[in-house]
């Protein structure tokens, strides 16, 4: 018998497809914009009453200047030569996303981490909504349990299942039945 199911997709329901290059060039512009290191000005991409929501670690920015005060200037004061390198982008409508990676070198503070001079890649997702130009949301997944382990910390203190994967670690499974 099927279990009852929750709705799925109903923020991109009813997506008007007529906005798609509207949203490609908005994202385009502000990723160009962030590869130049951009921070004072990159509200030309951003509504002020953005939301920036991140997986933990990286927080909840609500509003451009928490944005750029609370992500953009301690990001780029940890790793401040990075590149953001999207590996695929999609759009639908005002929808965007991608994932990909940064590639940086570790030249100032991060989680309590001092500058070790490595160069590291920091792999992301990011999903946003485009209105009258500008992003309105931005949901986001960073990497940072990969990023840490790449400066020599373990966050998983060797219990990840990467060891599933090798070997060294049977997975368990649910109860038959």
């Amino acid at each position: 018998m099927p279990k009852n199911r929750p709705q799925q997709a109903p923020l991109t329901r009813d997506a008007d497809l007529s906005k798609t290059e509207d949203t490609r060039r908005v994202i385009e512009g502000m990723v160009d914009g962030l590869n130049d290191h951009r921070i004072a000005d990159i509200g030309e991409f951003f509504a002020e009453s953005f939301r920036w929501m991140g997986n933990y670690g990286c927080g909840t920015k609500d509003g451009l200047r928490a944005f750029q005060e609370n992500w953009q200037k301690p990001f780029q004061a940890a790793f401040g030569d990075k590149t953001c390198i999207d590996e695929a982008r999609l759009y639908m409508g005002e929808w965007a996303a991608a994932f990909g990676r940064q590639e940086a070198t570790h030249r100032g503070e991060f989680m309590g981490i001092a500058p070790t001079g490595k160069r590291v890649e920091i792999r992301y997702m990011d999903f946003w909504k485009v209105v009258d130009g500008r992003i309105v949301d931005n949901w986001v997944m960073v990497d940072f349990p990969h990023v840490l382990a790449q400066l020599g910390r373990d966050v998983f203190d060797g219990r990840g299942w990467e060891a599933f994967d090798d070997g060294t670690r049977t997975p368990p499974a649910p109860p038959a039945g």
